[in-house]
């Protein structure tokens, strides 16, 4: 009894969604090229909001060092961006992770997948209305944020910002209704906005040759002490840490990193374009090398820049780019930049807004999140309760933490969600060819029994040395149920090997270098395991099945990115996973107590409407567009 309800748990855990047909619209697009797939992944990247967290990021965490950090994030997200591709092709349809997630791993990685995303999205509108706020008080003189910092500041704790930002909650307030009533984006607007967020890059980088100075990546402790008695400046300087090009030092840098994986995010939702290509295995990767490569430029260009027009210790931590035109003299280009900032920061807080309520109603109608959330206005055509719950959530967390958090909280999020993309790809291609159609019964997904080998799938002899037999030398040519355990098997104790090996080398990184004979030997055994774990696997059928995108270089690809993922996450303080702890914790209440009862039913008898489908695909991007 008690064994057929812990297989009756887990088989709904793994429960797959089934695929919806393909909608006529979307099969009759016309074909896209790879400049075409390129463009469209440039047009995603490149956002504002990153040039408003560059400021932080240098003064506080990198220093002008953080091209380096770009360029780690760069390397990552190309691996992801694969990795991501692939879960793609296994459901060829416009939507998100969690969708992808949902149709090939099953409904608790989805609900994890998904949950993460939210977190992000949740994360990204706060952030980028908090930067619209600062922006908005440089353009006066930063007088709003002194008056409610030296009235709010003694009560604040010390895990907050330093004063609730009333600013940030009023637009969002604004935005929340305007989307109530059913307010969409235009493309009138995305063209605005993309050549706004080309006209950053290319007026900085032309600023920074002319006004820039090369003694600002060189500075020393005497220099900073002269800018220290000599600053007028209405905050106070940041650490010099050790002066120079890496003021922070290698930790520094992969802190940068870690917190900066976001900036490559929107590029993912050019993968689901790929399908559109002649050669989406030549188009696909790419494009998407191209675009992050061509998002590293601009991204570096404007840090290179910013930190060679003021020193890196004096640049504002919110407000970098109109408050470095200010301090070299160019008072006018400093306007001009905060109201492009403007423009730009709201219509990405825009398709933030849009994908959360997009991911939330999405979840509610899968039943994975309560059913009221999933409710459409019969007037408007728009999910409104998802729409306040998006609005009470940015509000919330928009006045009241920090961005320097919420960049934490961003990167808590993406980490973990686009490491499990890698593990799903890794799990996937060695498992028996699934019916991801609609047309597959929902009885057999649900039905609880005890597996019995196909006549392909060879009877197992006893032995020990059977078993290391069948790991080395596979009976069959193609993934059987066996194979497929022990793939699942080495890939679970891959990523507890993995996260134990970037725990050591995060915490005790000196000890390491300088041959610390008891971390030595615990490094060089978990890397002999895992070289045998990955070889396991590498020797296990493959799945034959035809797909638009393979990651190449199986297993090492998804391992690499799973590792740099991990490493990049060990980077991040215990404030943060503490956060995200409780998020998770808030999530699996939900989950265990409401969506794991009622996601079937709400599936199957609580269908959106065709009009709602169609309203959706049109007016909400998807969950990474932002």
């Amino acid at each position: 009894m008690l064994r057929q309800c812990v297989r009756q748990f887990v088989q709904k855990l793994v429960r797959r969604r089934p695929l919806e047909p393909r909608e006529e619209s979307e099969s009759l697009r016309a074909p896209l090229s790879t400049l075409s797939l390129m463009l469209l992944g440039v047009g995603r990247t490149l956002g504002a909001g990153v040039y408003v967290l560059a400021g932080v990021m240098v003064m506080f965490i990198t220093g002008p060092a953080i091209i380096i950090s770009f360029l780690v994030v760069a390397l990552s997200s190309v691996l992801s961006g694969l990795c991501y591709a692939e879960l793609w092709a296994w459901v060829p349809r416009s939507g998100s992770a969690y969708l992808y997630s949902y149709v090939t791993m099953g409904e608790l990685c989805a609900f994890v997948i998904g949950w993460n995303l939210l977190l992000y999205l949740v994360a990204a509108a706060s952030c980028l209305t908090r930067a619209w706020s600062y922006t908005f008080d440089s353009l006066i003189g930063n007088q709003i944020s002194q008056a409610l910092e030296r009235t709010f500041s003694p009560y604040m704790s010390s895990f907050l910002a330093p004063y609730p930002d009333f600013i940030s909650l009023g637009l969002v307030l604004l935005m929340t209704g305007l989307l109530v009533l059913g307010a969409r984006m235009t493309t009138l607007m995305i063209k605005v906005s993309t050549g706004l967020n080309l006209f950053i890059p290319i007026f900085m980088i032309l600023s920074g040759f002319i006004k820039g100075d090369l003694h600002n990546w060189q500075l020393t402790e005497q220099d900073y002490r002269s800018n220290t008695s000599g600053s007028s400046s209405t905050f106070s300087l940041g650490p010099l840490g050790s002066g120079g090009f890496v003021p922070f030092g290698f930790e520094g840098i992969l802190q940068g990193a870690a917190l900066l994986f976001i900036s490559y995010f929107g590029v993912y939702g050019m993968v689901t374009a790929g399908k559109l290509a002649p050669n989406p295995q030549r188009s696909v990767p790419l494009s998407m090398v191209i675009s992050i490569f061509i998002g590293f430029l601009a991204y570096s260009g404007v840090s290179a820049a910013l930190t060679l027009m003021v020193p890196y210790y004096q640049i504002h931590p919110y407000s970098p780019l109109p408050q470095a035109f200010l301090q070299v003299g160019w008072d006018p280009a400093a306007y001009v930049m905060a109201i492009v900032l403007l423009c730009t920061l709201l219509y990405s807080f825009l398709w933030a807004t849009f994908s959360m309520f997009q991911l939330i109603y999405a979840m509610a109608a899968d039943g994975l999140l309560f059913q009221v959330l999933a409710r459409i206005h019969t007037h408007t055509g728009t999910p409104i309760m998802a729409i306040l719950a998006s609005g009470t959530l940015t509000g919330f967390t928009a006045s009241l933490l920090s961005i320097l958090d919420l960049v934490k909280l961003m990167s808590a999020g993406v980490l973990p969600a686009y490491t499990l993309v890698a593990v799903s790809i890794l799990v996937l291609r060695y498992q028996q060819d699934q019916n991801l159609n609609k047309n597959e019964k929902i009885k057999e997904e649900i039905e609880i029994s005890d597996h019995e080998p196909s006549p392909s799938e060879p009877v197992p002899e006893a032995g020990t040395s059977s078993i290391l037999k069948t790991l080395w030398y596979p009976t069959s040519r193609i993934p059987t149920w066996k194979s497929g355990q022990i793939v699942y098997g080495c890939t679970f104790l891959l990523v507890l090997l993995l996260t134990i090996l970037s725990l050591i080398l995060a915490q005790w990184p000196s000890q390491v270098f300088s041959g610390d004979p008891g971390l030595t030997t615990v490094i060089v055994l978990l890397l002999l395991v895992i070289a045998g774990a990955m070889v396991i696997i590498w020797r296990q059928p493959q799945s034959p099945t035809a797909l638009h995108f393979k990651v190449p270089a199986l297993p090492v690809l998804p391992l690499v990115s799973i590792s740099v993922n991990i490493y990049l996450m060990m980077q991040m303080d215990a404030g943060t996973w503490v956060q995200f702890g409780i998020w998770m914790g808030i999530g699996s209440v939900i989950y265990f107590g409401y969506g794991i009862r009622h996601s079937f039913k709400e599936k199957n008898e609580q269908q959106p409407p065709a009009s709602t489908s169609q309203m959706l695909d049109k007016n909400v991007p998807s969950d990474e567009s932002s």
